[in-house]
Parts: C-alpha cells; structure tokens; sequence
C-alpha cells in the first residue's frame, strides 16, 4: 500500500469559506435590521394607505379646492440650484434658518375670507425619511392665521412642508419644498 505524504489543503478552504459565508450573513442581517425602513409620507399616510385612498384623497382635494385655498405667509422664498438634475435648472424653496423656526398659514375661502374653525395638522419631513419628521396638530387659529411655532431644525438640506386642513368632510393638503443652507 502507498503512502500518501501530500497534505491536502480542501477541508480547510470549504471550512474557511463556510465560515466568510456565515460570518457575512450575520453581518448583513445585522445592518438591516439597526438600519430602519424609511418611507415617504405623502398625505400626512404611509405610502400603502396613500396608494389604496388615492382616488377619495384626490376626490377630496378637488371639493376643498372648489371652495378653499391654503396660503404660507412671511417666509423668504429663493432659487436654489439642482446641481445633480439635469433637466431641471432651479426650484423655488422655501429657507429656513438653523435653530427655532415658525410658519404662518392662512385658510381662506374664494372670497378671501378667512376660516377660524378648521382643524390643521402641520408636518416637517425631509425627503425619503421619517427619521426627521415634526408633526404638529391641532394648531390653532389666531386673528385669521394659523401659526406653528418651536420647529427645531438642525440638520442642512432638503425638507417638506406639509400641511393638512379638515374642514368639515372637506380635505386639502399643502405641500411646499423647504431647504436649510449648510
């Protein structure tokens, strides 16, 4: 019988790469997890119940709008560029400052006269993420304008307001970029 004196190195690498694969999924399933699902929060829903209620949230739009508008007043409205986009040259935002901000709406009916009585919910949200959200409701009318006050804003870049307004079973929504310089 012949001796074999070649030492064979097979079980060493299948148990070497079977390990790098354990190691590497643990690794992955870890980062999803601590990592959370951002989703976007178009009419103040989750985007599942905004896509189920599309058709009622835009039927009740178009009531509102018949009968309503919603106005943002004071704020400093700019040109920023959209350097990553090439088909677009500029969009006008809205600039908030850095630390406490305050925003001022108005509900007004076609005859520009304004609505005491409406129940206004206000969002601050940055694009593609909740991690940020500021959400204030029930905000309260004072002399014609409903002002939303303390927003804290820290962090530079893009930002959504949103605001909706329930007027009896009518609905509008409002939504204005903002952006915060760095």
């Amino acid at each position: 019988m012949a001796e074999n004196k070649e030492k064979s190195y097979w079980p060493h690498m299948i148990l070497g790469f079977l390990l790098v694969g354990i190691t590497l999924g643990y690794w992955t399933v870890k980062h999803a997890v601590s990592l959370p699902v951002q989703e976007v929060n178009n009419y103040m829903l989750k985007y599942q119940q905004a896509d189920m209620n599309i058709n009622k949230i835009i039927k009740d739009q178009a009531l509102f709008d018949k009968s309503y508008k919603i106005e943002l007043i004071d704020v400093k409205k700019e040109k920023i560029p959209l350097e990553n986009v090439k088909w677009a040259k500029s969009e006008t935002d809205v600039i908030v400052h850095n630390g406490k901000n305050s925003f001022k709406y108005r509900v007004l009916t076609k005859s520009n006269q304004s609505v005491d009585n409406a129940k206004v919910t206000f969002l601050l949200t940055r694009p593609h993420t909740q991690r940020d959200d500021v959400l204030k409701k029930n905000i309260v009318s004072v002399n014609g304008t409903y002002i939303v006050k303390d927003i804290d804003i820290k962090r530079a870049g893009r930002y959504t307001l949103q605001i909706k307004v329930v007027i009896g079973d009518k609905v509008g929504y409002l939504e204005i970029p903002a952006y915060l310089k760095s």
